[in-house]
């Protein structure tokens, strides 16, 4: 009897892990990411918003499933991106957005309007005033 308990409690676990990523879908980006065009030339040169840019020396780009992803890999690719950028105005972190996330809006574009927004960390939304 205890053995059957168990093996259903071990079933039941098993099956809440295997569903577990499928509530954890949002990601948390930081209240100064913005949201931007990117187009990779030959890394570390890229274009945001149609303007010339580069990638930090450890720039960290992540994908839609939340993993690195190399510079290289995206070359000659145009993607909708949130992004940081450090105190040289170098990009940092960047973000590739799923369907969901960019249809998320509004999303501040500058840093005019994330000063001028605010932001809910915990719902990952904006609002204008």
């Amino acid at each position: 009897m205890l053995r059957c308990v168990v093996a259903v409690l071990v079933a039941v676990l098993m099956l809440a892990g295997a569903m577990l990523p499928a509530f954890a879908q949002q990601r948390p980006f930081p209240a100064n990411a913005l949201r931007g065009e990117l187009l990779v030339q030959q890394p570390p040169e890229v274009t945001l918003n149609g303007q010339p840019a580069r990638l930090a020396p450890g720039a960290r780009i992540r994908g839609e499933n939340n993993l690195l992803v190399l510079s290289g890999a995206l070359a000659g690719q145009k993607l909708t991106v949130h992004y940081t950028v450090d105190t040289y105005g170098l990009l940092l972190n960047v973000w590739l957005l799923s369907a969901e996330e960019r249809a998320r809006q509004p999303w501040p574009r500058n840093a005019a309007e994330a000063a001028s927004w605010r932001f809910d960390p915990a719902a990952q939304t904006w609002s204008k005033p």
